[in-house]
């Protein structure tokens, strides 16, 4: 692959990347720099992306940038100022499509979720990969993928029928 590949699944993916990474850390910039960082990830790595599905590549390399900025932000002293988030506008693209409100009553329920609850519903339920796809995007079998999925989906339907 050259870099030319790589404009290519910039054009083809950016939208779902940014939607899952927005719906992982549910801030608009962090989501923007994530998906930035991804793919420059990317572009360092575009060799290994040859034979494999190119969508669940990048969603695994920015599954990886998000873990590692999560990592970062537990090491690290400092604290954000919220004063700029206050501010944001609301008035993006982004914001738009992501407004529906379908999509609010999905991250307000998966905000109720583990990490790894949430992760096995976007993957299998949000964006369409299957059992396999997902497992291995998780890095776990597929057996505890469908665990984590099935005790994701009670969860769900629990807190809905108490709603």
């Amino acid at each position: 692959m050259n870099t030319r590949s790589l404009d290519l699944l910039y054009r083809e993916y950016k939208n779902d990347v940014f939607r899952y990474l927005y719906s992982m850390c549910r801030n608009l910039h962090t989501a923007e720099d994530l998906m930035q960082e991804t793919f420059c990830r990317a572009l360092k790595h575009l060799e290994e992306a040859e034979g494999k599905r190119a969508k669940a590549w990048l969603l695994r390399v920015a599954h990886n940038a998000y873990i590692d900025t999560l990592r970062k932000e537990s090491r690290s002293s400092s604290y954000e100022n919220e004063f700029f988030y206050r501010y944001a506008s609301d008035d993006t693209p982004e914001k738009s499509i992501l407004g529906q409100e379908s999509e609010r009553e999905l991250y307000a329920m998966l905000s109720q979720l583990q990490p790894k609850q949430q992760h096995a519903v976007l993957l299998y339920n949000v964006h369409g990969f299957s059992y396999q796809e997902s497992a291995d995007l998780m890095g776990i079998s597929l057996s505890h993928f469908k665990i984590l999925l099935y005790r994701a989906r009670q969860k769900l339907r629990r807190s809905k029928e108490t709603a």
